[in-house]
């Protein structure tokens, strides 16, 4: 009998992909006895009277079965809630992210020699880049301007060099929390569109923006045929569920289809996600709150010394740049508030702070955190 070699897990580990090995996993910052201000999450809980009702709807729930029929009818109270156009479709995805994933996956192009492009304005959403890396895409970053608006020439020049599969726009962006202008979007559109590129409106923070791009879609169909349209219910007060939903012409939204896992959205999640609907009120009262309390905020941090810039918003968060971020940050946590440090996600990024709106007593401690850390 042959003595088998030792077992090396070192010779097991170069089996996984060299980028993948040089990457770091997303990391979720330790949060106990902290007010946790670093991830855009709605500060509300349900009422009482709601949380009872929506425990007896889980309590209820079949989890000795796959997620069925059920889901028809969320993507019906979906459609009904974002107004989807006649003729369109939903993919339903575990959070936004997953949907990212489904998005590179369907548009890459192995095996043919040839790689598809991904471009987007950056500093923008991470996952965007990483999904393409990932999914063996080529991501292009387009700057936008030192005031993080769109830079509508270099956007138009990319798009023309390098002709992406898909371009995406965040609307509002991360972590920016800009609305760019309207006119600016439909034209890279229109470039896009006409080089046979998918563009994909990311509303993730739809409910704290002060417009929709769906209304372009209704208004201007055959401009924006090629347009996809994401949204998360983690912003509408449901980051815990982990549901995002992706609308757009149905011949689109059935090839996106195809590469979605079976069953990626619970049933659990599933009937939490029709029950807020079904409560969409109370949920829209919560973002009226949290709207004017930015207004509140930028103004007080306008107001601080310190605070050498604080960009306009139209999410749940605030950008703003003071001498020594890093310095800032830490004194923060220090005094029991976590933020998120942008300031090495890029270099545009220097020194920026990104600070989630919250509830009136939370932007107090926050605020008072940040004075006094500067």
């Amino acid at each position: 009998m042959t003595n088998a070699a030792p077992f090396s897990p070192l010779q097991a580990l170069a089996r996984i992909r060299p980028d993948v090995r040089a990457m770091h996993a997303y990391a979720v910052q330790p949060s106990a006895g902290m007010l946790k201000m670093d991830a855009m999450e709605n500060p509300f809980r349900l009422p009482a009277h709601l949380q009872a009702a929506l425990g007896q709807r889980l309590g209820a729930v079949a989890l000795n079965r796959y997620p069925g029929d059920r889901l028809l009818d969320l993507k019906a109270a979906l459609a009904k809630y974002a107004g989807m156009p006649e003729g369109y479709g939903i993919v339903l995805g575990n959070g936004s992210d997953e949907l990212i994933t489904l998005l590179a996956l369907a548009c890459a192009q192995p095996g043919t020699g040839q790689r598809a492009t991904m471009l987007a304005p950056m500093p923008g959403f991470v996952m965007y880049p990483l999904s393409a890396q990932l999914q063996g895409l080529d991501f292009v970053a387009v700057p936008l301007t030192p005031d993080f608006e769109l830079d509508e020439p270099a956007m138009l020049a990319a798009i023309a060099q390098h002709n992406p599969a898909i371009t995406y726009i965040a609307y509002p962006n991360n972590p920016t929390a800009t609305l760019w202008d309207e006119g600016a979007v439909q034209r890279i559109i229109d470039a896009a569109g006409a080089q046979g590129g998918i563009v994909v409106m990311d509303e993730a923070y739809q409910p704290f923006a002060s417009r929709t791009w769906i209304d372009r879609m209704r208004a201007e169909p055959a401009r924006n045929a090629h347009v996809l349209l994401m949204r998360t219910l983690s912003k509408f007060g449901l980051a815990g569920v982990r549901l995002g939903y992706l609308i757009g012409p149905a011949a689109f939204v059935s090839e996106i289809d195809k590469v979605r896992p079976p069953y990626n959205v619970s049933v659990l999640n599933c009937e939490a996600a029709l029950f807020a609907l079904e409560h969409a009120d109370v949920f829209a009262a919560q973002a009226a709150e949290i709207r004017a309390e930015r207004t509140k905020v930028i103004a007080a941090l306008r107001q601080m010394p310190g605070i050498e810039k604080c960009w306009d918003s139209e999410a749940n968060m605030i950008l703003v740049r003071v001498a020594d971020s890093a310095k800032a940050y830490e004194g923060m946590k220090n005094r029991k508030v976590l933020v998120k440090n942008v300031s090495t996600m890029h270099p545009m990024l220097a020194n920026c702070l990104r600070l989630t709106v919250g509830a009136a007593e939370d932007n107090a401690q926050m605020l008072a955190a940040l004075q006094a850390s500067l």
